[in-house]
């Protein structure tokens, strides 16, 4: 990764090899961004979709993990909508699941998740949107 993060090019080759992607905070609340990009990730594209909010039991009509490490799959990809203080923890969770990737939403940069998610062979996207990034590069 540049300083500047992943290109649009190294993005958009992680964005074909997902296949499974666990999305941390997602929220029931439809005014949320996570909402709305957990329904267009279910809806526009192939991936299989775990979402894990220790608030709740099922958002879009799927079960909700309280942790990563409560899902029994392989995850590729881990995209969080938490506040910058929780990304460090989500970041341990995400290299003890022995996830490929760490994707903090827009407007999310810590540079510590950087520099370790990228020390522990993690690819790290920060302050960027999976569906903004998926609509684009990948029509």
């Amino acid at each position: 990764m540049t300083a500047t993060g992943p290109s649009d090019e190294e993005i958009r080759k992680l964005l074909l090899s997902t296949k499974t992607i666990a999305i941390v905070g997602v929220s029931a609340n439809t005014d949320r961004a996570s909402y709305h990009v957990a329904r267009y990730l279910q809806k526009k594209t192939q991936y299989e979709l775990f979402f894990v909010n220790p608030a709740a039991d099922e958002i879009l009509g799927q079960k909700v993990y309280k942790s990563l490490s409560e899902i029994e799959k392989e995850i590729d990809l881990v995209d969080v909508f938490r506040k910058p203080d929780d990304c460090l923890t989500v970041l341990e969770e995400t290299i003890a699941i022995k996830a490929k990737a760490i994707w903090l939403q827009l407007g999310i940069s810590v540079p510590e998740v950087a520099t370790q998610g990228e020390a522990a062979g993690l690819t790290v996207v920060m302050d960027r949107c999976i569906k903004i990034d998926h609509a684009h590069l990948l029509p």
